[in-house]
């Protein structure tokens, strides 16, 4: 006689297999899917899960214990299978919108930021369909769980069928353990598991709450033994500008494509820089993130510590290492911490230690918001040459990290150029601009370069204006753009510019990797922190035997004459 769950299953063979394959079918689909690229869709994807062979067997086994899976227990697996659907779709999208695996404390951390842009970048009647679309979605998608869970444990109630399932459990179980990368490939027919990536999670968040050992972890710091003395040129000691340009990556020069859309904008900042009296040598060097993450370079180039791994930032900002901000501190500068993107309180910004870290609200903006960031780029770059870089000229000298938002995705909406840079600094500025229309978030390389362009054009026309006082300008980018710019497989690199007018300090970079020009050479000079050590070498002033070109120090430098003129259009 069959037993009481045995009667409530599908009676007829045809009945169960095919209410079996329905909702086997179904919940493979939801643990295979791999993203259709560009932008945030899925696709279907041929594919087995082998989490989810797994899980019948746990299923299996749950019904044959107890007879029958109970509303209560029903909720519990779908919840489990709707987590596994979720951690699914943020592993195959986050590398393929921001080029880089999901970090669920890191990036779970900044969600709410990033929702604010991109919901201040759409229309509201967007806004409202989209989070309409989301609540919909979402109790479709448990309700269809729901039905397959339910389903299968139904189904999975009569015994005949278990010794075949086990045996296929076990088949696809020996098929998965077999695997020997690039000798033997058996998981050919699997998607890629959802486990790692479980684990991995689990293995950052245990390592951020408890780092143990940081020092180890973080490895040595370079030497900041140096003086500066590099920095004293003919004309005083000069001030520093650090700029880290978001989102400026290596793509800019390496696409064809993106290098021949910015050809003039950075033909009119190279001409900038020459006619300033001004130098400029170029490199490249790999940046610790891809798409987002701007804080990881901004701490591997101040502290020279590799920081790929977000938890290793946590732990520098928790220790006492010494960076430039300190080192330049110790030596006269005034330290300042330029961060119009900052819009909340970051109290773990004391480790850098400026004498003054100006946000949002501390750089003194009254004009028209313009966008999510809500300060442009030269709006900031003017209310920082007001407050902090003009002056007497023997006011003690600077040292200013600037980051910028205006290439922040989703790049746009974008203020207009300002030839009249005063008016920045008051409370009308733009106030005759207008709301840009809402631009694509699924093709953003248009608004991508005209963003580049709005950079170029206000460095540009800043390097014309500011030569009363001695500057070096360090142009970084901390990252390369989102995947939907930069494409598939794009490398990590990222361009870096010295700007000066001392070519006996450029001349040093010269035997570092560095060329002359604004385009670096291909090969990067190593990752973020190798450039640490050797922009510390070059401010340091070097013994006479090492001295190269030293007629080139005494008195203005003459472009022209010197070996690190720029080609025309570099």
């Amino acid at each position: 006689m069959r037993s009481t769950a045995e009667r409530a299953a599908p009676t007829s063979a045809p009945g169960w297999l095919l209410r079996f394959v329905l909702a086997f079918g179904l919940l493979n689909t939801l643990l295979t899917f791999e993203n259709r690229w560009p932008g945030f869709g899925v696709a279907y994807s041929p594919r087995l899960s082998f989490e989810l062979c797994l899980a019948m067997v746990g299923l299996m086994g749950w019904v044959a214990w107890r007879g029958r899976l109970s509303s209560r227990a029903a909720g519990v697996w779908t919840a489990g299978f709707l987590a596994l659907v979720l951690v699914r779709y943020a592993n195959v999208t986050a590398p393929a919108v921001l080029g880089r695996p999901v970090n669920v404390y890191w990036d779970g951390r900044h969600a709410g930021e990033l929702l604010k842009v991109t919901v201040q970048s759409l229309p509201g009647w967007q806004v409202a369909a989209a989070v309409t679309a989301l609540v919909v979605g979402a109790l479709l998608l448990t309700l269809l769980i729901r039905w397959a869970v339910t389903t299968l444990a139904l189904c999975l109630t009569r015994s005949s069928p278990r010794p075949w399932l086990l045996a296929g459990a076990g088949v696809c179980t020996l098929s998965f353990a077999a695997y020997v990368p690039d000798e033997r490939d058996t998981r050919w027919f699997f998607a890629l598991p959802i486990t790692p990536t479980l684990v991995e999670q689990g293995r950052l968040l245990a390592r951020v709450w408890l780092p143990g050992e940081a020092a180890q972890v973080l490895g040595p710091s370079p030497s900041f033994g140096g003086d500066l003395s590099g920095l004293a040129g003919h004309r005083g000691p000069a001030d520093v500008l650090l700029v880290f340009a978001e989102s400026y990556g290596a793509i800019t020069f390496d696409n064809p494509a993106q290098a021949a859309a910015l050809a003039a904008p950075r033909a009119e900042l190279a001409e900038a820089i020459r006619a300033s009296g001004r130098l400029v040598v170029s490199s490249r060097v790999i940046a610790p993130t891809f798409g987002g993450s701007s804080w990881l370079s901004h701490a591997a180039l101040l502290a020279g510590v590799d920081t790929r791994d977000p938890a290793d930032h946590d732990l520098l900002l928790a220790s006492q290492r010494p960076t430039l901000v300190s080192h330049f501190k110790r030596h006269g500068y005034r330290t300042v911490g330029w961060m119009p993107g900052l819009k909340k309180p970051w109290p773990e910004g004391a480790f850098y230690g400026f004498d003054r870290l100006a946000d949002d609200a501390g750089v003194g903006y009254q004009g028209k918001d313009v966008g999510y960031w809500r300060i442009p780029d030269q709006a900031a770059m003017a209310l920082l040459q007001a407050q902090e870089l003009d002056g007497h000229p023997d006011r003690q000298p600077r040292f200013a990290v600037f980051a910028t938002t205006s290439t922040h995705a989703p790049f746009h909406p974008l203020a207009p150029f300002v030839s009249d840079w005063a008016s920045l600094t008051r409370a009308d500025a733009y106030a005759a601009t207008p709301v840009a229309a809402a631009g694509s978030l699924i093709q953003p390389l248009p608004l991508y370069l005209d963003s580049m362009r709005y950079q170029h054009a206000w460095m540009a026309d800043h390097l014309r204006r500011q030569v009363a006082r001695p500057l070096v300008m360090i142009v970084v980018g901390d990252h390369q753009p989102p995947a939907l710019v930069s494409g598939r497989g794009a490398a990590w690199d990222v361009p870096v510019h010295v700007i000066s007018d001392d070519p006996a300090l450029l001349q040093r970079l010269l035997g570092s990797g560095f060329v002359p020009g604004l385009t670096p050479p291909p090969g990067a000079l190593g990752n973020m922190p190798a450039l640490t050590s050797v922009l510390l070498n070059a401010f340091d002033a070097p013994g006479a035997h090492d001295i190269v070109g030293e007629e080139h120090v005494v008195g203005p430098p003459d472009p022209a004459a010197s070996p690190l003129r720029a080609t025309p259009g570099s």
